[in-house]
């Protein structure tokens, strides 16, 4: 059995694919169902007993600020979130790995994943139906996961938080070490560094129900899964777009973030079937020449 000891939420990144919302805000601090998306994990993460949180934070971080004096949260700066993947939120953390919870901040938990007393360390999967490009993996007869592969069909999918045990962190640290100091290995995920050493490193599939854990990457996404979002999003570029173009918010669509190296500068999108774009800086719409149908 695993006493969990703490629990780490990964909240550094910068979210593009999120693009306008995430420019305004972090991807955690969205309203979703009328909850702050990373409040309720922390609700979730203390009902279970668990004390012991930390925040990775990186993008926007002083707008996680209020957290430590609501929740008694710890927050922890990354400061190469911009150039680093996630192995690099875990490295500035590496102290804190023991028996732990490693969850990312955008998961929306529709029941709570989280328990004090673990039979096993693992990892959370769902089912997909048809294929996908997400980690799939495969286990033993016993549910230990013996290989993870991107892209399948009809897998088990990685999709969720994970639970470490005391082993599995003092194998990983290691890892983490290398590659936080590799340049070459600056875009690893820490998956990518338990995959390649999955033949010492255990943890066990958690089959979850999928309808039980939302994940979005973009604001479509988001749109599919909160329909209040389509007319009323609470983005002020948004809303300003609207205004200016003398539409509703859902005729904007298929937004794209502009990115100069690792700057975001603005979005492209499309309302009514012609695609403008929008400059943070000057705050202008500039509409292109470019058919809607490439995008779709």
């Amino acid at each position: 059995m695993i006493y969990v000891d703490n629990a780490i939420i990964m909240a550094a990144g910068m979210a593009t694919r999120l693009a306008p919302l995430s420019y305004e805000k972090p991807k955690a601090l969205l309203n979703i169902k009328g909850e702050i998306l990373i409040e309720r994990q922390i609700k979730q993460l203390k009902e279970a007993g668990i004390q012991d949180i930390t925040i990775i934070v990186g993008y926007r971080k002083e707008m996680f600020g209020y957290l430590q004096k609501k929740f008694g949260v710890e927050l922890v700066e990354n400061p190469v979130y911009k150039e680093r993947n996630n192995h690099s939120s875990l490295y500035v953390a590496k102290e804190r790995l023991k028996n732990t919870y490693v969850s990312c901040a955008d998961l929306y938990f529709v029941k709570n994943p989280f328990q004090k007393i673990v039979e096993y360390p693992y990892y959370a999967t769902v089912f997909n139906k048809g294929t996908t490009e997400e980690w799939c993996v495969k286990t033993d007869d016993n549910g230990k996961i013996i290989s993870v592969k991107i892209g399948g069909e009809n897998a088990w999918v990685m999709q969720g938080e994970a639970l470490f045990d005391e082993q599995f962190s003092r194998k990983l640290i290691p890892l983490l070490e290398r590659a936080f100091n590799n340049p070459e290995e600056a875009k690893t995920y820490w998956e990518d560094l338990y995959v390649e050493n999955i033949h010492e490193m255990v943890l066990f599939n958690k089959k979850t129900v999928k309808k039980n854990v939302m994940e979005f990457d973009s604001f479509e996404e988001l749109r599919k899964l909160i329909p209040e979002y389509y007319n009323s999003s609470g983005c002020k570029i948004i809303e300003k777009i609207a205004r200016e173009l003398g539409c509703c918010e859902k005729d904007l669509k298929n937004f794209e973030a502009i990115k100069s190296g690792e700057h975001v500068k603005g979005v492209t999108f499309f309302c009514l079937g012609i695609k403008y774009s929008f400059d943070y800086t000057t705050e202008r719409i500039k509409e292109e020449i470019e058919e809607e149908k490439k995008y779709e």
